[in-house]
């Protein structure tokens, strides 16, 4: 009787007959293509293997142990086809087979790595373990086949045989095309079935394809697949990016890891021409953008450094610190990093010193000295240049020689009426820091001064002596050499300046010459009330004019009139007591007529001003006095007599006498107070 029964081979029958059993059991799957396979007839066992897999699909549910069986045959298909290097059928099958990417990877030890090695291991159908190749590599399949194949056939053998040389190179190239395609469908399968977290070849594939992708040059996919979410092993993909000069490729890892510092390894190997790569244009403005937005100071620091030796400008605004309110950079550290800045590039160093001494506003001496010496050697390297030198010889004989029409300063002239140039700019710089800062060593720059401030620096020695408090030295170089009677006048006034604040910030608002942060020094007005307000200040001030007088009269016949025009503009500052003494016999009155009537005047007015305060003191104390009689009379007094000098004191024998005043109050004596103007 034959009767169908569950089992696991479909469609089997058992047939029960007296004293035996004979069953009908159709070939399995399996049996079927291991028959094809082992008679080579792989075609056939591929569209076995494709019409099974085209029911299952047909089917609303798929048996789970069908489908094994489906993906065991695929395997062993592939295995079969991967030992005959039928490289493309074989990935194919592999695929289809759903087998571990690992497994093929093992056979690509370049491409391996060491992503793992021989002491891991993978769960693989007994049946195609067996039958793998066991070969340790791709390539000893290839050679394996070869020697098959074409052995003993080419001489000398088949290694070294041009013809088989080349086979050998087009089949590796095959199977890593094969092993490209393999890997790319296993990505696709993974982000369609969302499995990416949970696969644990996630690694594998993403770095051996990013492998692929660069030995073959192929940076577009190359660059697609590392802007996709993946899962690439930066250590194992990183010689292979600089081996084959993808370095771009490398960056947008190291950006994506956040490594910041051989991200800039990078970039700075490619400004020194080292490394090349097209698809990075600035590899500068890449370094810029990232220190600029980067919270690390020691790495801004670094890095800062190592581009101020190639672009200084850009360097120094990366190493100016941020402050960031947390905690304030310390006056050592930035000592410590302008030495070197200097070491690294000088000019960029006396940026950096502009920088903490103009903006920052540091109060360090020894800063403001360096910077004071840096402009005077820049002055000094530009007269080297005879042009300059001629030019600004030219310019102050020029202002000597005009002066009566033009009353402008010297320095105001000299700004207006210079070319725009390099050179122009040092000396602008020069003379503001000299005047603006008090805090640098005026002595040790007068002394680099003075070889060459013979006409052409006079106006940088007056400010220096200025500082030193060398007055008459100040203002003799001023009317003497330059000729600037404006700037002497003004010397007095502001109490030892060459250089008013309202002349300084009218040229450094000229916005082409950039010289806005040079203005910090001067505070304009304030410092003029603040001399006004002070009677040290007023007596400075005569005393100050009163010098520059006398070196007005100690040439008389080049300096009489403006010996005349300070007295007469003059005449609050200035005594008549002390002006007359240093005055010429000769000089006619009406030159002096306007300064001795106001200074006449001003002594009427202050003798006027003095009776009047005078009677009114008077009156106040009267006043005084009629407010405190009443309580002085009822309070009384103590009168105390002292016994001989010789006795001891007797605090018993003391006489104390306590007087006391009438009764009542009585009427003080009033009278009328009649002060004379004359009196």
């Amino acid at each position: 009787m034959l009767r169908h029964l569950t089992s696991t081979f479909p469609k089997s029958g058992i047939l029960l007959l007296g004293n035996s059993v004979q069953s009908l059991v159709p070939s399995t799957l399996i049996s079927q293509a291991e028959s094809l396979l082992d008679s080579h007839r792989i075609e056939e066992a591929v569209d076995l293997a494709d019409q099974q897999r085209r029911k299952l699909q047909g089917n609303v549910t798929v048996d789970e142990d069908e489908a094994e069986e489906l993906r065991y045959v695929f395997q062993r298909i592939g295995f079969q086809c991967f030992t005959e290097t039928l490289f493309e059928d074989a990935g194919k099958n592999l695929f289809n087979g759903d087998l571990d990417p690992r497994v093929l990877v093992s056979y690509y030890p370049e491409l391996r790595g060491s992503l793992f090695d021989a002491s891991d291991t993978l769960d693989v159908y007994a049946g195609v373990a067996e039958r793998m190749p066991t070969e340790a590599s791709v390539d000893g399949i290839i050679v394996a086949n070869l020697v098959r194949n074409y052995s003993p056939y080419l001489k000398p053998n088949t290694q070294t045989a041009p013809p088989t040389a080349e086979l050998r190179r087009i089949l590796g190239m095959a199977a890593v095309d094969m092993l490209e395609v393999f890997l790319r469908k296993c990505r696709t399968r993974r982000d369609v079935e969302g499995r990416r977290q949970a696969d644990p070849s996630s690694s594998i594939v993403d770095t051996v394809l990013a492998k692929i992708y660069a030995q073959a040059e192929k940076t577009k996919e190359l660059y697609v697949l590392i802007q996709e979410s993946h899962s690439i092993v930066l250590s194992e993909i990183e010689p292979v990016l600089k081996k084959t000069g993808q370095y771009n490729a490398l960056c947008m890892l190291y950006r994506q890891a956040g490594d910041d510092e051989n991200l800039l390894q990078v970039w700075a190997k490619l400004v020194e021409g080292e490394w090349t790569d097209d698809d990075i244009r600035d590899p500068i403005e890449e370094i810029m953008n990232l220190l600029n937005s980067s919270k690390n100071r020691p790495l801004i620091q670094k890095w800062g450094l190592w581009l101020t030796r190639r672009d200084p400008e850009r360097g120094i605004k990366l190493l100016m610190p941020r402050e960031s309110g947390k905690r304030p950079h310390r006056p050592e550290d930035d000592l410590s990093l302008l030495e070197q800045i200097r070491e690294a590039n000088p000019a960029a160093g006396a940026q950096f010193l502009e920088y903490l001494v103009l903006q920052k506003r540091s109060s360090s001496r020894d800063l403001h000295t360096q910077l004071a010496m840096v402009c005077v050697d820049q002055l000094l390297a530009a007269l080297e240049d005879e042009a300059v030198s001629k030019l600004w010889r030219a310019k102050a004989s020029s202002y000597a020689s005009s002066r009566k029409d033009s009353p402008i300063p010297f320095f105001s002239y000299f700004a207006s009426t210079t070319p725009d140039s390099p050179s122009k700019l040092v000396r602008l710089r020069t003379v503001l820091f000299l005047q603006g800062s008090s805090l640098y060593d005026a002595e040790l720059i007068r002394e680099r001064l003075v070889p060459p401030s013979k006409r052409i620096l006079s106006l940088e020695l007056a400010i220096v002596d200025g500082k030193l408090g060398n007055h008459r030295a100040a203002l003799s170089v001023l009317v003497n050499d330059l000729h600037d009677s404006s700037s002497a006048e003004a010397y007095c006034t502001l109490g030892g300046d060459v250089i008013p604040g309202k002349v300084a910030q009218a040229i450094c608002a000229d916005a082409k010459l950039g010289l806005g942060m040079w203005a910090s020094g001067f505070s304009g007005k304030g410092r003029q009330k603040t001399m006004d307000a002070s009677d040290d200040g007023a007596v400075k001030r005569q005393e100050l004019l009163k010098t520059l007088l006398e070196v007005y009269m100690s040439d008389e016949d080049a300096s009489a009139e403006r010996a005349a025009h300070l007295v007469n503009s003059q005449a609050m500052n200035l005594d008549v007591i002390d002006v007359i003494p240093t005055l010429p016999e000769k000089w006619p009155l009406k030159v002096m007529s306007s300064f001795l009537a106001r200074s006449f005047r001003r002594t009427v007015h202050a003798r006027q001003e003095g009776r009047i305060v005078k009677a009114i003191s008077h009156a106040q104390n009267d006043d005084v006095r009629l407010q405190t009689f009443d309580i002085l009379r009822d309070e009384g007094m103590v009168v105390e007599e002292d016994g001989d000098v010789d006795d001891e004191y007797d605090e018993k024998r003391a006489v104390v006498e306590t007087i006391t005043m009438g009764p009542g109050p009585a009427e003080p004596d009033v009278v009328s107070l009649h002060i004379s103007p004359d009196s």
